[in-house]
């Protein structure tokens, strides 16, 4: 699969959340839409990116834009996550890494010498028309919600 570029059209999808329902990138034409691929539930990146996007969340919504976390970790383990750190993120799984691999962010990595495959920490910016507005690759999760938001207020300026 090619890389994905701004200005492409975002892949659709849909995926389980955890609060019971799903999440379908084509409903959300009309909105920008905040889509961050993070590795695991409850690790340290992982907690800081989601709450610090879940402080932010009432900016974004007055932004006109949903955000959207996404891993590959189960709904029981996503609806735990929320619980224990108060989120207000839509949540969703992909156990089967379909959107993951749509746009692109199960990449071979390196830790301690060693060569596996995992999640890249990436952002996805995707305007109200369906379109890829801004992409952010290898993020890191402290300050990257609010850069997200400076993005999408700099755009509606």
């Amino acid at each position: 699969m090619s890389e994905l570029v701004v200005g492409q059209p975002a892949p659709k999808f849909e995926l389980p959340t955890d609060s019971n329902g799903t999440f379908s990138l084509a409903q959300q034409l009309g909105k920008n839409v905040v889509i961050f691929f993070y590795p695991k539930d409850d690790t340290s990146g992982c907690t800081i990116e989601n709450v610090d996007f879940t402080a932010l969340v009432s900016k974004f919504e007055a932004a006109n834009t949903v955000l959207i976390g996404i891993s590959a970790d189960s709904i029981k383990r996503h609806e735990n996550f929320r619980k224990k750190h108060d989120l207000e993120v839509i949540l969703g799984s992909d156990p089967d890494k379909k959107v993951i691999e749509q746009f692109g962010v199960w990449v071979e990595k390196k830790m301690y010498g060693k060569i596996h495959f995992g999640i890249e920490r990436a952002t996805f910016l995707v305007d109200e028309h369906g379109n890829l507005a801004h992409i952010w690759r290898k993020v890191k999760a402290k300050g990257h919600a609010q850069a997200v938001l400076d993005e999408i207020i700099s755009r509606q300026a």
